[in-house]
């Protein structure tokens, strides 16, 4: 996978994340979610450019730990989100959840790969 393919399905995640936040329900439970949601959803993405450049090795793998860590947040959001019914679209919380969770792994072995290449 190129770095330009990851850095794009990030940000086609995000904007599906986005795509889910806006359809949420305007309720307490609602409000707290999607605003949680919205911040690790699409600051995975956001925090993966920065990694991009970031200014060493180590400054790099803990970047890309902190994606890691965005990513995990969002899954269990969606998670909550989903069992609790505070979506519009099923399909597109299905669909994110297997978006999240296959990037999750992508990064766990990114993140492993960076860390034996030290």
């Amino acid at each position: 996978m190129y770095k330009y393919d990851l850095e794009e399905r990030l940000i086609n995640f995000s904007v599906l994340i986005i795509e889910i936040v806006n359809e949420m329900p305007n309720t307490k439970a609602g409000n707290h979610l999607s605003g949680q949601l919205v911040r690790s959803g699409t600051s995975c993405s956001l925090n993966y450019g920065e990694a991009q450049s970031g200014e060493s090795r180590r400054d790099f793998i803990h970047k890309m730990k902190v994606v890691l860590k965005e990513l995990r947040e969002t899954f269990i959001c969606l998670k909550i989100i989903h069992k609790s019914k505070l979506y519009k679209t099923e399909s597109k919380i299905i669909k994110a959840k297997e978006e999240n969770n296959e990037l999750i792994s992508i990064f766990v072995k990114s993140v492993a790969t960076a860390q034996n290449n030290k």
